[in-house]
């Protein structure tokens, strides 16, 4: 069988042999041979692809304006990087997400590509690098310590807006629940005890005041990834860049992602700073945490459903068990703790990336971006399942609500102002020993009338402040 045909690529180390039909080249060549690490190539993060031709475009762009890049290599170079945006090429990024060198062969993969991509465009064969090359020209006043974070953090803008929707619809969702059991009573619990009655509106609108609270927090986290280091090149000092380039790319690829970013003051600082990407994993453990024990709520209120709690149903999407007929279990909620663990744990990751990096450069960022990226995408791929294949579907027991209520000691902390704390706690004592309700104990010693009972445990009273 004939081998497949191959051009000859050269780099520093010597020649090799590339497919003629790749748009990567050498460089990407010696990544692929070099980290076949997690299988998991950097096209599987299309906004990653996306942010590093935004990048290039800004670059060639910025370039041509000083007078550093010729009209017909900058047109041939823009239109490659738009053809990526618009999800063309996408399978020729094909490093692996985790490597070495700080990003360099991923940023290696984009010069290649939209290199060659450009030479197609301007009637040249690809690996014909004397008429347009992926560094001299497509990597232009640029180096892979600006380019790569710059784009991690377009990549990250990007990220964060599909997840602040996807909160917002979950919000949204467990919102429109409070409206609907909004008249429903049930008993609160503190440490798995009873405590005092509230309405189960009150509880899902708690669950949708977590996550409005987060998406702010989200949000914040976001606009430090507006700041980027473009014009840094190596170290931060601007070595073989333009006076004028730092900020002309800037305004570029502000236009290109429809945000405006911001030029780090001081560039050494922020080629080495990964204190962003810190903030941003803190924030997105947070928001696993909390939705987390949202879920953790949800499974428990609806456990049973004969021998739990079983106070809300939730929908049932599949059988759940091969051996225990007519089981179903609270799989959704179970999916999203799952989906916690695994933020958790990429905050550490990133935490400890952060940490290792060592003078005038992070070498880790790779794992930073494969973390963050992970968590995103895990989180806002759970909120839209928890929302539409659980939230939107649950109902309440009613029943089950009233029951709980009525025979709960809880009740009696309504009695506190009425007959004071010592004989309320009595009434209490004994209804849990004798298990009786509060109610018939209380009428049954005569220490208020059926009428004060009713208006006492109304639910308006239960549940809200009220004046005694």
């Amino acid at each position: 069988m004939a081998k497949p045909p191959t051009r000859l690529e050269h780099d520093l180390l010597g020649d090799r042999q590339v497919p003629e039909d790749a748009y990567w080249g050498v460089h990407t060549l010696r990544a692929l041979e070099n980290f076949p690490i997690s299988g998991v190539p950097i096209s599987q993060y299309p906004a990653l692809v996306n942010a590093l031709a935004c990048v290039k475009q800004a670059a060639a762009l910025a370039n041509q304006e000083l007078g550093l890049l010729d009209d017909i290599r900058t047109q041939a170079i823009v239109q490659a990087c738009e053809e990526i945006r618009e999800g063309r090429w996408h399978d020729q990024f094909v490093v692996d997400v985790i490597q070495g060198g700080a990003g360099t062969s991923t940023n290696m993969n984009a010069n290649e590509v939209i290199a060659n991509r450009a030479l197609e465009i301007l009637g040249h064969a690809k690996g014909d690098y004397a008429q347009l090359h992926p560094m001299d020209h497509v990597n232009c006043s640029q180096s892979t310590n600006d380019a790569y974070p710059t784009a991690l953090k377009v990549a990250l803008h990007f990220l964060i807006g599909t997840l602040v929707d996807e909160m917002g619809d979950l919000e949204a969702a467990f919102g429109k629940k409070a409206i609907e059991f909004g008249s429903l009573v049930k008993m609160g619990r503190t440490q798995l005890q009873d405590a005092v009655p509230m309405t189960l509106g009150q509880e899902f609108h708690a669950w949708a005041t977590m996550l409005g609270e987060d998406r702010s927090r989200l949000r914040e986290a976001g606009k430090l990834a507006h700041e980027i280091n473009m014009g840094a090149t190596a170290i931060g000092t601007g070595i073989n860049a333009h006076p004028d380039y730092a900020e002309l790319i800037r305004q570029k690829l502000s236009s290109l992602i429809g945000v405006e970013l911001i030029t780090s003051p001081d560039l050494i600082e922020a080629t080495q700073d990964a204190g962003a990407f810190v903030q941003l994993s803190g924030v997105l453990k947070r928001t696993a945490v909390k939705l987390s024990k949202t879920c953790n709520d949800l499974r428990l209120l609806s456990s049973g459903p004969r021998t739990g709690l079983g106070e809300i149903f939730l929908p049932a999407v599949q059988a759940g068990s091969s051996i225990m007929p007519g089981k179903v279990n609270p799989v959704i909620p179970e999916v999203v703790n799952q989906i916690a663990f695994v933020v958790i744990g990429n905050d550490i990751t990133v935490t400890f990336a952060a940490e290792g990096g060592q003078l005038q450069l992070n070498a880790f960022e790779p794992i930073i971006a494969r973390s963050l990226f992970q968590s995103l995408s895990y989180l806002a791929n759970g909120c839209r399942t928890l929302r539409e294949r659980c939230v939107e579907g649950i109902t309440a027991d009613h029943e089950q609500l009233r029951v709980n209520v009525e025979n709960s000691v809880g009740i009696a902390t309504a009695l506190n102002p009425h007959l004071g704390y010592a004989k309320a706690t009595a009434i209490a004592q004994e209804a849990h020993r004798t298990r009786r309700r509060v109610r018939d104990l209380v009428l049954e010693q005569g220490l208020l009338s059926p009428q004060e009972l009713d208006e006492i445990l109304s639910p308006e009273r239960l549940t809200t402040p009220h004046r005694s």
